[in-house]
C-alpha cells in the first residue's frame, strides 16, 4: 500500500465512510444530529442571561425613578472653603431647607436643638454626634459644618460626606416641620428678618432691601447668613450666622463691608452694631485674653491675630 493512501486526510476517510454507509442509516444519523443541535440551541437561548457588570461610580446610586421605586437618586456633593478655617460648606445639589419653612436658614448649635421643635433634623443630629463638630447650619441649598479649633478636617470630612449622602439617597427629609399646637411651650417659630413688614418705616425698608439684594448673597457664598435685629438711633443691629458667626474676620466684614455700604446708600445710617449671644460674648472675651497672653510672649511688636500669614501663631518667638 502506498504512503499516499496511508496519509489521506480525515476528511477523505469520513467522506469514504459516508459513501459506504446505507442511505437510510445516514438519514437517521443526520436527523438525530439535527434534533440534538436544535435542542441544544434552544436550551442555550433559554438559559442565556446578561453578563454581570460592576456598576460605575456615576450610577452607583441610580437615577431618579429607578427600579426600587425612586427612593434613591443621583447625588454629587461639592465642598467649598469659607473665610472661617473651622467651617466648611457642603453643596449636595439638593434642596436643604424645605420651601414651607418661613426662614431661609436653620442653625443648630447643640445636640438638643436638632431634636427640638419647630425644625428637628435627623441629619443634623447625626452630624452633631461626630466628634469635633460644634454647629450645623442649613441654607437653602447648602450645609455648613463648623468644627472645634483642635479638630482635624481629615478625620471629620469623610463622616460628613457619608452621612449627607446616605440621608439624601435614602430619600429621608432633612428637616421635619413640626406643627405646634396651641398651648405648647417652646421657642417661637423664626421668620425671615429681612422679609417685608408693612409696619416698617421707610428707612428700615431700605435697609432690609439693601441687605437682601446686595449683602445676603455674598454672605451666603461664604456659608453663612445675616439677621436683622433692628434700627436704633442711627445704628443697624445685625447678627451673623453660620460660618460667619465664629469667623475671626466677622468684625471686619461688618465694619468695612456692610457698614460702609449701608452708610453710602442710606444717609440715616450712622453705623452697624454686631449682636451676639451670651456664649459668643464669653468666647470673644476668652479669645481676647488669649491674644493678650500671646502678645506678651511674642513681644509688643507682634501683629494682631488674624487668619493666614502674619498671625501671632506664625510670628517667630
Amino acid at each position: 500500500m502506498s504512503s499516499t493512501r496511508l496519509l489521506r486526510p480525515a476528511a477523505g476517510l469520513l467522506s469514504t465512510t459516508s459513501r459506504r454507509a446505507h442511505p437510510a442509516q445516514c438519514s437517521r444519523v443526520y436527523e438525530a444530529a439535527r434534533q440534538a443541535h436544535t435542542t441544544s440551541r434552544a436550551l442555550s437561548i433559554a438559559s442565556r442571561s446578561p453578563r454581570p457588570t460592576i456598576p460605575s461610580a456615576a450610577s452607583a446610586f441610580g437615577p431618579p425613578g429607578n427600579s426600587n421605586g425612586g427612593a434613591r437618586r443621583s447625588i454629587f456633593i461639592q465642598t467649598e472653603s469659607t473665610p472661617n478655617a473651622d467651617a466648611l460648606k457642603f453643596l449636595p445639589n439638593h434642596r436643604v431647607v424645605p420651601p414651607e419653612v418661613a426662614t431661609p436658614f436653620i442653625e443648630y448649635l447643640s445636640p438638643r436643638s436638632t431634636i427640638a421643635p419647630p425644625h428637628p433634623s435627623p441629619l443634623a443630629a447625626q452630624l452633631m454626634n461626630i466628634d469635633g463638630v460644634t454647629a450645623v447650619f442649613y441654607g437653602a441649598d447648602f450645609i455648613t459644618v463648623t468644627k472645634a479649633a483642635d479638630a482635624n478636617w481629615a478625620h471629620i470630612r469623610p463622616e460628613i460626606f457619608s452621612l449627607i449622602t446616605e440621608a439624601i439617597t435614602a430619600g429621608q427629609p432633612l428637616v421635619n416641620v413640626v406643627v405646634r399646637k396651641e398651648g405648647d411651650d417652646g421657642p417661637p417659630v423664626e421668620e425671615d428678618s429681612l422679609s417685608y413688614n408693612e409696619n416698617d418705616s421707610e428707612v428700615v425698608g431700605m435697609i432690609k432691601e439693601l441687605l437682601e439684594t446686595r449683602i445676603r448673597p455674598a454672605i451666603q457664598e461664604d456659608g453663612g447668613d445675616i439677621e436683622f435685629r433692628g434700627f436704633e438711633d442711627g445704628f443697624v443691629n445685625l447678627k451673623l450666622r453660620g460660618a460667619c458667626r465664629t469667623c475671626d474676620s466677622s468684625t471686619v466684614t461688618l465694619k468695612n463691608g456692610i457698614e460702609g455700604m449701608l452708610m453710602h446708600y442710606i444717609e440715616e445710617v450712622k453705623g452697624v452694631h454686631q449682636v451676639m449671644d451670651q456664649e459668643e460674648e464669653i468666647a470673644i472675651q476668652e479669645f481676647a485674653k488669649f491674644e493678650e497672653k500671646l502678645r506678651a510672649q511674642k513681644g509688643p511688636d507682634a501683629a494682631p491675630t488674624t487668619p493666614g500669614k502674619g498671625s501671632l501663631d506664625s510670628v517667630p518667638g
